[in-house]
């Protein structure tokens, strides 16, 4: 449980959110890759899947690993847009919101997946949690302007 608060407290500082979007996502891709799809490092601390997403202009599959938290038994997960505390949203809730229809990597398990923006009541009840789930997300978005978009996916 200390070395948890440790790297929730290091996650929560603007030195981590300059360099974690450019290391983690790389490792963890070359990392899932070489596994077939069965380790993503950053899931030894958070939950995690790899989101293969249709990119908003480009029309192309764009892969990213994200930590999410999952519900109902892994019938469906939440995913933060949190993108470190840096000011723009990521680049997946963009693809999300031009294109709904997604799939996942779940513990090595393709999985069609459709997403939808959390608003109002029910984004504040899933940002609740999240927040008891992983605490460094209310630094991320005292940092920024933008409201953070938290997405829900459900199994197609």
């Amino acid at each position: 449980m200390r070395s948890v608060r440790f790297v929730q407290k290091v996650s929560s500082t603007r030195g981590f959110a300059r360099v974690a979007p450019y290391v983690f996502p790389a490792l963890d891709r070359a990392v899932h890759r070489l596994t077939g799809g069965k380790v993503l490092l950053s899931a030894q601390l958070l939950p995690g899947v790899v989101l293969t997403s249709t990119g908003a202009r480009s029309g192309r599959a764009r892969r990213t690993p994200l930590a999410c938290m999952p519900e109902d038994g892994g019938r469906g997960w939440i995913l933060v847009g949190s993108n470190f505390g840096r000011p723009g949203h990521p680049a997946w809730t963009h693809n999300l919101l031009a294109h709904p229809e997604a799939e996942i990597n779940w513990k090595g398990q393709d999985i069609p997946v459709t997403a939808r923006l959390l608003e109002g009541e029910e984004r504040a009840a899933a940002w609740k949690a999240v927040l008891a789930f992983w605490p460094p997300y209310a630094a991320y978005q005292a940092r920024v302007e933008r409201e953070i978009r938290v997405f829900r996916i459900v199994r197609r």
